[in-house]
């Protein structure tokens, strides 16, 4: 093979948690409505864009000689160890090598200036800010060698049989399209055996049922939907596009289908302001839906979107760490049908998971445990989650985190008995800045 006609292949760097480790291709391009407001991720200088069902094939085509170089370069099956990546490292430095002796290179990493080229987003123009330029690190808008290469691995350390399918929105292709795409794929990688996507409520609402139990002969298995609230209110407000019933209609006709539906919501959505209503609403909506998921997703506020805007207009007050787990107590008292809550994103507080009904009152437990803590207390607990938090997504502190702690640390511990609220409260919103949820 010609190492220097190699060429990456698109992966989707936003995707569900539960994917992590998928194999992943883009049947379209970053986000269609892209008017959420408090959404920062197609709002730093990408575009959406449909792709061709001949892009699409291509970009198997990569993948898949990518992973038959990827296979013959380890000396057995992938095994998750140190080995695996060094292999991998010189397999990449072979490739470049090739492909710079063809006059090729990888696409340039560039920063992006946010509030530009931001299509229907509605976020004002601004200089990029530390947070927004660490987002822009690990949204991956444009492949590599690295990317692709290192993406593949993963997927067979960790079994190689599952499949991604994105961008923000897969519902709005047709089904004859996402049926020769999902062949073609299967095709070519046959250990997949479960396909999902992300979907908008509004796009499943708006399929007829035997075109959804299309998407599902193809064999789409889940569709992972961003419901956020079920209130009409916090829905209007963050320029969702969609309403509290429809949400339910969306999921009642994405099972009547045979998908299984998981949901997304946000607690603290509702800020200061429609904070009760906002989770009384939410669990209202998710017993009607009843989806099969619930994945707790808390609200996190990022610079250059339009609910920062609200914050500074004063049109949004954010809700207070206890009052968003005073919300998720009424999720889980609320909810009236069999599921899964989820809590499986850096920007939750407690790890509040289970299944209901049985696990209610462990998963109330966990909740009442925190809200008994003093003031200091809750404080001190805030920065100990947010710090397992940090670590487990990146691997360690970085040295910024490092020097914020330092007057605090005592050996191996951190005794933040002696700081005062208001210095631990600038800690924690300085790590919560950076982590991405």
């Amino acid at each position: 093979m010609d190492l220097g006609k190699i060429e990456p292949f698109e992966i989707c760097s936003i995707r569900p948690p539960t994917e992590n480790f998928s194999l992943t291709f883009r049947l379209s391009r970053n986000c269609g409505w892209n008017r959420c407001r408090f959404c920062p991720v197609y709002k730093e200088g990408v575009k959406f864009s449909r792709r061709s069902i001949e892009e699409v094939k291509e970009d198997v085509d990569r993948a898949k000689e990518l992973d038959d170089l990827v296979i013959r370069s380890l000396p057995s099956a992938p095994s998750s160890g140190r080995g695996d990546y060094q292999e991998a490292e010189r397999l990449i430095a072979e490739i470049k090598i090739a492909r710079a002796r063809a006059g090729k290179g990888d696409p340039a990493r560039k920063k992006r200036d946010t509030g530009t080229e931001k299509g229907k987003g509605d976020a004002g123009p601004g200089e990029v800010d530390e947070r927004s330029s660490w987002f822009s690190t690990w949204f991956k808008n444009e492949p590599t060698i690295e990317d692709s290469i290192y993406h593949l691995l993963a997927w067979r350390m960790h079994g190689a049989q599952t499949c991604f399918l994105g961008d923000s929105d897969s519902l709005f292709l047709s089904p004859d399209f996402f049926a020769e795409a999902l062949s073609y794929i299967r095709d070519r990688f046959p250990t997949l055996n479960r396909f999902t996507v992300y979907g908008r409520t509004q796009s499943a609402v708006r399929k007829r049922p035997e075109e959804l139990r299309a998407f599902r002969e193809a064999g789409l298995d889940r569709i992972h939907f961003g419901i956020e609230s079920g209130n009409d209110t916090v829905l209007e407000f963050m320029r969702k596009g969609v309403t509290g019933e429809e949400h339910i209609i969306a999921c009642q006709k994405t099972r009547e289908a045979g998908i299984s539906p998981s949901v997304y919501i946000m607690p603290g959505l509702g800020g200061a302001q429609w904070s009760t209503e906002h989770a009384l609403d939410t669990a209202r909506v998710i017993t009607g839906a009843g989806a099969d998921y619930v994945r707790l997703r808390s609200l996190e506020i990022f610079p250059n979107t339009g609910l920062a805007e609200a914050v500074a207009k004063g049109e949004f007050t954010e809700a207070s760490e206890e009052q968003v787990v005073r919300e998720i107590r009424m999720l889980v008292e609320n909810i009236k049908t069999d599921t899964t809550i989820v809590s499986d994103s850096a920007s939750n507080l407690l790890d509040v998971s289970g299944k209901l009904p049985e696990d209610r009152a462990k998963m109330l437990k966990v909740i009442d445990e925190y809200l008994a803590l003093s003031p200091k207390g809750k404080l001190a607990f805030s920065l100990s989650s947010r710090l397992r938090s940090f670590m487990g997504q990146y691997g360690g502190l970085t040295q910024d985190i490092v020097a914020a702690l330092q007057p605090y640390i005592q050996g191996d511990q951190i005794n933040v008995s002696g700081a005062s609220e208001k210095e631990i409260q600038r800690i924690i919103r300085h790590i919560r800045s950076k982590l991405m949820p």
